[in-house]
């Protein structure tokens, strides 16, 4: 069964990427993110609106970076949500050093589609042999012991 983000989740994924990476923590519209909570998973007339994986990665990363839900590091944290959302569901992107900031720009400023964004994704998918439990508790639990 597919397991979406968590609010919290979420949240959490926001800090750790401020923390490692440097920016202004916290958030600037909590409305925002229970949005990008739920987008994923909506159903219209008995169908999802998203109905593969990627286009449900896709949403997480467009919406976080589009509707800035955070006060720094959305593009960051839009990218790194729909990673950790592919991880948890067996998949693993990889993409060579700079195609990350690449696709958040082209999300950011050339608006890219759900769509486009997904075949992006999809190209550099690679399916995991053993999915991993919970990527973001995995996180977080690391995160404490470091406290």
């Amino acid at each position: 069964m597919l397991k979406y983000l968590s609010e919290d989740e979420i949240l959490l994924i926001h800090s750790r990427v401020v923390d490692e990476t440097g920016g202004l923590q916290g958030v600037r519209d909590r409305h925002a993110i229970a949005s990008v909570v739920g987008q994923p998973q909506q159903v219209v007339f008995g169908k999802e609106l998203y109905a593969t994986l990627f286009l449900k990665a896709a949403v997480y990363a467009r919406n976080i970076i589009a509707h800035h839900p955070f006060l720094d590091g959305n593009k960051r944290t839009g990218i790194t949500v729909a990673a950790v959302f592919l991880e948890e569901s067996g998949y693993r992107i990889e993409a060579r050093e700079g195609e990350f900031y690449s696709l958040a720009l082209h999300i950011a400023e050339d608006k890219w589609e759900y769509e486009k964004i997904a075949v992006w994704f999809e190209t550099r998918a690679v399916k995991l042999k053993i999915v991993k439990k919970s990527v973001v508790k995995k996180s977080a639990k690391r995160s404490a012991k470091k406290r």
